[in-house]
């Protein structure tokens, strides 16, 4: 049975949908100002992880992930461009949409945008405030008054006490209480704004996700994640929006990522720490930087270097290489792998136990090829394949993917005809057994980032 850590119950729990066979599943998406990062990347790389494993065991899943197209860092964005927050927005969901197709992410089943949800944001304000949970402030902001609900606090272990200790009220706000939060803020010159019944004003952000979710949903889904970053206040103030609206329970399982951290701090724009997908891209391949993020257990901090990538490459070359010159064939070879790689996917996504059978059925392919069993090591490849495919991995022509210059070395490098041209004059060279020239041509095509591989059969190649 699978489980999953739940990070309100703070327990691994066996995983039981609300409808059998059925998981509705919602993500906290991206705030569309900015290119995206590592940091980013491993969030959506993992809950793209979950979605393709949840498929894989036959459940029916609806997936939806958000976009946040209105809030306080757009507004200052678009201002410092000096354009449009529909421009800015446009083209950062364009970029963003560019970032996820590159690293194979499936797209969501609904992606939902906060500015087209406001209608809905309304209505749960309004019932918010009929049910006693939410005031209209004397400055037409609308604010959530936590004291009503006796459970805020359940997901992120925080004390009401000692969130009023250490709150700041800030200039402009008429809170009842320094731990409230804004549900609808009032229209500032200059900034966007929407109709209300309590004026002009623009949605906070907590308030949109609660929104996005339900009305996709259902007041009361199965899994909700996000970065470790959003348990609170964002996630702690969904609970308290939703279920104080609703009257439901709102979530069963939450489910939240670790940080990615660069010399042991977090990667965020804010200290200025981070890398963009596209700054990666440009010296390694999507699915090393997938490889990078899904060989990590989910919940647990990922440091970040051009070390752990290179790594991360030499790995993933490693199962290239096993499959490569074979016809992955269906099959039950490799049965007893596929059953620890989908015991370990059980325990909570442990991707580490995963990789850990798939590299060791990378060796029992090479093994297989190696004593010439040509129909066992095909049968085993097709199921490397076909676990690598549940995690988005190893999908690629072997062929193309060993002979691809890296993106950043592409520009100058050896193209495949120059490469097949040296490896030719080399074979000749060798079959005169000129050494000295079949050195000098290896040691030429090795400065140029080619590695060559001799066996009985001939010369092969890759890029290193």
């Amino acid at each position: 049975m699978l489980k999953i850590y739940n990070s309100l119950t703070r327990r691994v729990e066996p995983f039981e949908p609300i409808v059998p066979g059925k998981v509705r599943m919602y993500v906290c998406g991206m705030t569309v100002y900015d290119y995206l990062h590592v940091g980013h990347a491993r969030m959506l790389l993992v809950f793209d992880m979950v979605a393709r494993y949840l498929r894989a065991r036959g459940y029916q899943l609806t997936y939806v992930r958000n976009i946040t197209d209105i809030d306080d860092k757009i507004i200052k964005r678009a201002h410092e461009n000096g354009e449009s927050i529909d421009s800015l927005t446009a083209r950062f969901i364009r970029f963003m949409h560019e970032d996820m197709a590159a690293l194979g992410l499936e797209p969501p089943d609904h992606e939902p945008r906060a500015t087209q949800s406001i209608p809905g944001m309304i209505r749960m304000i309004e019932a918010l405030i009929a049910r006693g949970h939410a005031y209209a402030a004397a400055n037409g902001d609308v604010y959530y008054d936590v004291s009503t609900f006796p459970n805020y606090g359940q997901l992120s272990g925080k004390r009401l006490e000692e969130l009023r200790a250490g709150a700041r009220v800030e200039i402009g706000e008429a809170k009842d209480d320094p731990a409230d939060f804004v549900l609808w803020k009032a229209a500032k010159p200059g900034e966007p704004s929407w109709p209300s019944p309590w004026g002009p004003g623009r949605p906070g952000w907590h308030i949109e996700c609660s929104v996005m979710s339900t009305e996709l949903l259902g007041t009361y889904f199965d899994i909700h994640g996000g970065g470790m970053d959003l348990q609170f206040p964002h996630h702690e103030n969904e609970i308290a929006q939703s279920c104080g609206a609703t009257g439901d329970r709102f979530v069963k399982y939450w489910m939240h990522n670790g940080f990615v951290r660069v010399n042991s701090e977090k990667m965020s724009k804010s200290l200025g720490n981070f890398f963009t997908v596209r700054e990666v891209l440009k010296r390694f391949r999507p699915e090393v930087l997938r490889y990078f993020v899904l060989a990590s257990h989910y919940r647990s901090p990922l440091d970040y270097s051009d070390q752990s990538l290179q790594a991360a490459k030499s790995a993933l070359d490693g199962y290239y290489l096993a499959l490569r010159g074979l016809a992955p064939a269906a099959g039950e070879e490799g049965r007893e792998y596929a059953a620890r790689f989908h015991a370990a996917m059980e325990e909570d996504f442990n991707t580490p136990k995963a990789f850990a059978e798939l590299s060791a059925l990378a060796t029992a392919v090479n093994r297989a090829r190696a004593a010439g069993e040509t129909a066992r090591a095909n049968a085993l490849a097709g199921t490397l394949r076909e676990l690598g495919g549940i995690l988005g991995l190893f999908q690629a022509d072997p062929e193309e993917y060993l002979k691809q210059a890296a993106p950043e070395a592409a520009a100058g490098a050896l193209d495949d005809a120059q490469i097949e041209a040296l490896v030719a004059r080399r074979s000749e060279a060798r079959r005169q057994r000129n050494w000295a020239e079949s050195d000098r041509i290896r040691d030429e095509l090795k400065r140029a980032g080619i590695i060559l591989e001799d066996s009985p059969q001939g010369t092969t190649w890759r890029r290193a």
